[in-house]
């Protein structure tokens, strides 16, 4: 796992946080301090697992993402899901993830269901091994590569209280919100 990069403070336009304030999903925005924190493992996995999953699940299907971290829902625990956008298989779910092994490397653009209307281009590995358990408390391995390595080292990095900006390439960070067409150009 890389080190713990500096963390990267962001000025949150007006025009964005009234989006922002329109939003009802129940997924924790940035500047709230648990996703800093880095999240307790989980011991076994039992019905407050299972509870606090279908929460995860309902909040990111809601929120259009394909992943979520349970600090993210205000939870600071070391469980992750996630549903890819090609896949037919149901979404996965990872307990105290750990990424065991990482090779190769890809750029690509990131945005976060925390950071909403953000996006930038973070470095990542291409392939990694990650480990961790299933809802039955059963340890399993998972070689994972391209956007699904992306995805999983994504979400890990939000149980050690990492958020994308920390890795982003800072001048490819932009929102995605439309310009007024009121407004000249400078």
């Amino acid at each position: 796992m890389p080190d713990r990069p500096p963390q990267v403070d962001i000025q949150i336009p007006d025009d964005v946080l009234a989006l922002w304030d329109q939003r009802t999903d129940p997924v924790v925005r940035i500047p709230s301090d648990v996703l800093r924190q880095v999240a307790k493992p989980v011991e076994k996995p039992g019905a407050s697992t299972r509870a606090l999953v279908e929460k995860m699940k309902s909040a990111m299907f809601d929120a259009h993402g394909v992943g979520l971290a349970a600090p993210q829902m205000g939870v600071s625990e070391r469980v992750i899901i996630y549903k890819l956008p090609e896949e037919k298989e149901p979404l996965r779910v990872v307990v105290n993830p750990k990424i065991v092994s990482m090779k190769g490397e890809q750029v690509g653009p990131e945005g976060c269901l925390s950071i909403p209307l953000l996006q930038g281009d973070v470095k990542r590995a291409n392939e990694v091994i990650v480990k961790g358990m299933d809802m039955l408390g059963r340890p399993f391995r998972r070689r994972a590569t391209e956007f699904e390595a992306r995805v999983i080292q994504h979400e890990v990095d939000h149980l050690d209280g990492v958020l994308f900006i920390d890795r982003a390439d800072l001048d490819t960070l932009h929102w995605l919100v439309e310009e007024d067409p009121d407004v000249p150009e400078e």
